[in-house]
């Protein structure tokens, strides 16, 4: 193909998940999807390689590419069927986030998929909100494995009753279902449509020609960087079971062949739920090399094609079954993108920004139908400071790296949820000082008007974003702070809160950035 006709193709496969977005922000019923837009789209190919995905969210489409090779060869595909899913060891991330895959056929010929992954606040764990403090994966929600929900047209009845069974409101989780399976059927509609006009061959022969553009693009990316071997280890704060600055370790090492990135050194898997499968480790690793990736590089699997990660079994990026991996999704796939980050300004400084707050500030709540109302759960993250990088100064109060949610509008939280946000404001002086400066981070302040159960699973409460050069400890940014009542809390906790009392998180600082001979 011309590169005219390339570019073309690209952009007509990249509106099918756009088009899926729109109808699944429009059609779904709770404000986490609707309003904070906490879900991805995707295209992949017959063997699960990405072809297109929408500008979503990192962490969510980084896995997806990661693992839907497995998950599609693990199925006989019939016109008509969909997948749901959201087992962490078998192609998903955290519970919360379901997964629905539909198969595409032309002409009897299966030629492609299209699934969307969303997260729903209530999948019956523990704790309302649905992110615990766990330390099993059976305490996390319902797990479901790769199971038709529908096949060959036909609803599985049994399969959704199944699914809403343990949910405490099952008209809502009902009407998000239902928002996913809406987004593919058009995803599916209008990806036979864009192969029916081309032919299947065709259709095939210009998915390769973008792959192999993308990897001609990456690859002129990758050699930017000088050939060597790059170092670096971060810390979590801690696991919310006891365990305490748990360490993350890459060694990166560039070649003419591309990038290798080892994880070896990482700790173990731990009692708590920061663990993540290596696909969550993935995502992360993806989104940095992305970001060096020239904007108009298709985001297909020919992009990662030069790069390979490895991570001990066992490990806190290559947990096993039943580790409890609910905060490994959101914290330690922040970590990494902060570790490789690391490594990388040693290798093109002038490329790499200070870390960035380097926690999505999880807030779970919610509590059960009483007198006072009925059953609810909420979730939301929290936006903090960007690091600043070599030319600009870093953004204030944003979502940063593996998450690119909204916010919930205080006037949408105050409507469907009994809670009033007294406080949403930047956090002043917060971020990291340089040349210039990490962005600042926010104060955000829920006072209860029920009742209520709320977990908080946040990062760098004990240790903070890193700025450049990362031995400078004014570069830092300022840790972040939880309180109840004005008491300070842990970077993870779960606590009953009664109707008067007011939950304050005040997210981390973006790090500062100063030019530095290296």
């Amino acid at each position: 193909m011309d590169s005219i006709a390339l570019s073309v193709f690209a952009s007509r496969i990249e509106s099918v998940c756009d088009e899926m977005g729109a109808v699944l922000q429009r059609v779904a019923f709770s404000p986490n999807i609707r309003d904070r837009l906490d879900y991805s789209c995707a295209v992949f190919d017959i063997n699960g390689g990405l072809c297109a995905q929408a500008a979503h969210i990192p962490v969510h489409l980084g896995s997806m590419a990661y693992a839907a090779r497995d998950i599609v060869s693990c199925v006989q595909w019939q016109q008509g069927d969909m997948l749901i899913l959201n087992d962490p060891y078998l192609g998903g991330t955290h519970l919360p986030d379901i997964t629905l895959i539909a198969p595409v056929f032309s002409e009897n010929r299966l030629t492609g998929f299209v699934a969307n992954r969303a997260h729903h606040a209530d999948v019956g764990a523990t704790s309302p909100g649905s992110m615990p403090i766990s330390s099993d994966l059976s305490e996390e929600g319902m797990v479901i494995p790769p199971t038709h929900i529908i096949r060959q047209g036909e609803l599985s009845e049994v399969v959704m009753q199944r699914l809403l069974q343990d949910m405490q409101n099952p008209l809502q989780s009902g009407g998000d279902f239902s928002a996913q399976i809406s987004a593919n059927l058009r995803g599916v509609e209008r990806l036979g449509e864009l192969i029916a006009s081309m032919g299947a061959d065709a259709y095939e022969r210009a998915l390769q020609n973008l792959n192999d553009y993308a990897a001609r693009l990456a690859s002129s990316s990758l050699q930017r960087i000088p050939q060597g071997e790059y170092r670096f280890s971060d810390v979590m704060d801690d696991d919310g079971q006891g365990g305490r600055n748990i360490e993350i370790c890459v060694s990166l090492t560039v070649t003419d062949q591309g990038v290798k990135l080892d994880f070896s050194g990482t700790a173990g898997q731990v009692k708590g739920n920061i663990n993540c499968p290596l696909s969550v480790a993935a995502a992360a690793v993806y989104y940095v090399f992305r970001c060096l990736m020239p904007d108009n590089t298709p985001a297909c699997a020919g992009a990662f094609r030069h790069i390979e990660i490895k991570a001990p079994e066992g490990c806190l990026l290559n947990a096993c079954r039943p580790a409890a991996v609910a905060a490994g999704n959101v914290e330690t796939s922040t970590r990494v993108v902060d570790v490789v980050m690391g490594a990388l300004a040693q290798a093109i400084p002038s490329a790499i920004p200070a870390a960035s707050h380097g926690s999505m500030n999880n807030v779970a709540m919610g509590s059960a139908a009483s007198q006072s109302g009925g059953a609810w759960d909420y979730y939301e993250t929290i936006g903090g400071g960007m690091g600043g990088g070599p030319n600009y100064p870093g953004l204030s109060g944003v979502q940063t790296h593996m998450t690119n949610t909204l916010n919930t509008p205080v006037e949408v939280l105050e409507l469907n949820y009994p809670l009033r946000v007294e406080t949403y404001a930047l956090r002043q002086a917060s971020g990291g000082a340089g040349a210039q400066r990490g962005g600042d981070g926010l104060v955000r302040s829920y006072r209860m008007l029920r009742d209520t159960h709320v977990t908080v699973l946040s990062e760098r409460r004990l240790h903070a974003p890193w700025g450049i050069p990362q031995h400078e400890v004014k570069a830092a940014g300022q840790p972040g702070v939880n309180r109840i009542n004005g008491e300070i809390c842990g970077a993870k906790f779960s606590r009953y809160l009664k109707a008067g009392d007011l939950l304050t998180i005040e997210t981390p600082g973006g790090g500062g950035y100063t030019a530095e001979d290296y």
